[in-house]
C-alpha cells in the first residue's frame, strides 16, 4: 500500500484544517500505518468491493481501503472533516479520487446509500458503536460482512455467547443479523489523541435471521424487556411486556422456554420463539 498516513501527516492535516479532536464525536484518529494495513488485510477488501466507512476522520483508514482497490463511501458527521477528506485523498492518493464518495451527515440517520456497499469497515466512535452497527445492518441490506474497531469492552459484548458475563442486548441483537467474532486487539498508542481504553476488532458476516412469525421489532422488544431486569426470571422480567406474570409464563411455556430461566441464558432463536408465541397464546 502507498499514500498512508503517519503521525506527522495526521497532525499536519489537522493543523491545515484547524481540526481539534472532540470527545463529543468520539474522535480518536489512527496515526499508525501498520495498524491500517492490518485492518485492511483482516477486512479482506479489494477492487471488487464497495466499502462503507463510518467516521473516516482525517482519512487514515480511507486511504488504506482505497489503496487496496476498494470503492469507499465515507460517512462523516463532522462537516470540517467531511470537507477535508477529498483534499487529503487527492494529495496522497490522487488516482483513487473517482472511487471515493463522501456523505456529510450522521450514520444513524442513513436510510440508503448512493451505491450498494457490501462491507462495513470502520473505526467507530466508542459512544455510538453499537447503535451504528445495528442501524446499518437494518437499513443497508447489501452489507454482507464487516470489520469494526470499537472499545474493547464493547467488542466483548458484541461477540459474547449466551450464558457469559458480558452477554446482553448488543450480543443478541447483533446475532439476529450476523455471526460475529473477535478479530484482535488494538493498543491505545496507535491513536491521537490516545484514548484511556484499549480497542478491539469485531468481524461479522451477515446470515438469515431466525425463522419466526414475529417481526424483528417484536423480537427486539422481547430482548429489551428481558434484559431491562436481567437478574429476574423471565416470568417476572417479561410480566410488563406480556401484561402479567401469568401471561408471561404461558407465552414462555408455549415457546418451549423455562419461565424460571433468565434472559442471559437464551440465544436469539429463543427470543424469536417467545415473540412468535405471544400471538397464539
Amino acid at each position: 500500500m502507498d499514500g498512508l498516513l503517519g503521525a506527522g501527516e495526521v497532525r499536519a492535516i489537522a493543523e491545515r484544517w484547524g481540526i481539534r479532536p472532540t470527545k463529543q464525536w468520539g474522535q480518536n484518529f489512527v496515526v499508525d500505518a501498520n495498524t491500517v494495513r492490518r485492518l485492511v488485510r483482516l477486512a479482506g477488501v479489494g477492487d471488487a468491493d464497495v466499502v462503507l466507512e463510518v467516521g473516516p476522520g482525517v482519512g487514515s483508514l480511507t486511504l488504506g481501503l482505497l489503496s487496496a482497490g476498494a470503492t469507499v463511501v465515507a460517512v462523516e458527521i463532522d462537516p470540517v472533516l467531511a470537507e477535508a477528506l477529498p483534499d487529503t485523498v487527492e494529495r496522497h492518493l490522487p488516482d483513487a479520487m473517482e472511487r471515493l464518495e463522501v456523505i456529510a451527515g450522521d450514520a444513524l440517520a442513513l436510510t440508503a446509500l448512493p451505491v450498494a456497499a457490501d462491507a462495513l469497515v470502520a473505526n467507530l466512535p466508542y459512544n455510538v458503536a453499537v447503535p451504528v452497527v445495528l442501524h446499518l445492518l437494518e437499513v443497508i441490506p447489501s452489507l454482507r460482512r464487516g470489520l469494526v474497531m470499537v472499545q474493547a469492552e464493547v467488542a466483548d459484548r458484541l461477540v459474547a455467547p449466551p450464558g457469559s458475563r458480558t452477554y446482553g442486548v448488543p450480543s443478541v441483537k447483533l446475532a439476529w443479523f450476523a455471526a460475529a467474532e473477535r478479530a484482535g486487539a488494538v493498543p491505545a498508542s496507535v491513536f491521537w489523541p490516545v484514548p484511556r481504553v484499549e480497542s478491539g476488532l469485531v468481524a461479522f458476516r451477515r446470515h438469515e435471521p431466525p425463522s419466526c412469525t414475529a417481526s424483528r421489532a417484536e423480537v427486539f422488544g422481547v430482548i429489551d424487556a428481558a434484559f431491562a431486569q436481567r437478574r429476574k426470571t423471565l416470568r417476572a422480567a417479561l410480566a410488563g411486556w406480556a401484561g402479567s406474570a401469568a401471561n408471561a409464563e404461558r407465552v414462555l411455556v408455549a415457546a418451549g422456554v423455562d419461565p424460571a430461566a433468565r434472559g442471559e441464558s437464551l440465544d436469539v432463536g429463543a427470543f424469536a420463539r417467545i415473540a412468535s408465541a405471544r400471538a397464539i397464546v
